[in-house]
């Protein structure tokens, strides 16, 4: 009987995992991206929500992450506003799309921690503040896609919506809702 019990003790230490070192995951990047940011002259800002609102800049879902719409604020609280097309030109609107962008991964960073998490951009939403007669929302938002490129190479690609709004909260230029997966 001692047998038997020596017998399935020695199956069972052998049947069962060895305790390995786990391989860290290989890194996202060939480059650290909170560093390319300051290469780009970037510099983010602590996120805040506007009074009166009643909502999260950010919420995780599994290994995404959603962030509200935000739009273009400057570092000293000032809002880049009006038409593209009446009161701003496809550059200024550029512009305002790129100010949006550093302004969600200010976002994203605050809520994840460290940018090199981010494994993808999934979905950006762009919306632009213009004329009805005004068609090219594309080249207003790409200030905020050609940013997320230069940040995240090609893993800032994802799929997007830029489309016109008759009006957009407090009058501002553009607000983007974005959609990014990270690993943990």
């Amino acid at each position: 009987m001692k047998h038997q019990y020596l017998a399935v003790l020695i199956l069972l230490f052998s049947c069962s995992p060895k305790n390995e070192k786990q391989v860290p995951p290989e890194p996202l990047y060939n480059y650290d991206v909170e560093e390319r940011i300051v290469e780009l002259g970037i510099e983010l800002s602590e996120p805040f929500l506007p009074p009166g609102l009643n909502l999260s800049l950010a919420t995780r879902s599994g290994n995404q992450v959603f962030l509200s719409g935000n739009g273009p604020m400057q570092a000293d609280g000032t809002k880049i506003t009006g038409k593209v097309g009446a009161d701003l030109t496809i550059e200024e609107g550029y512009e305002a799309a790129r100010m949006t962008a550093i302004n969600q991964l200010s976002v994203l960073k605050a809520e994840i921690g460290d940018l090199n998490k981010v494994e993808k951009i999934i979905k950006v939403f762009g919306m632009v503040n213009a004329q009805p007669d005004f068609t090219e929302h594309p080249k207003v938002i790409n200030g905020f896609s050609d940013l997320m490129v230069e940040v995240f190479g090609e893993r800032g690609k994802g799929a997007r919506s830029a489309v016109g709004m008759a009006s957009l909260p407090w009058n501002i230029a553009c607000e983007v809702e974005l959609v990014v997966q990270i690993r943990e």
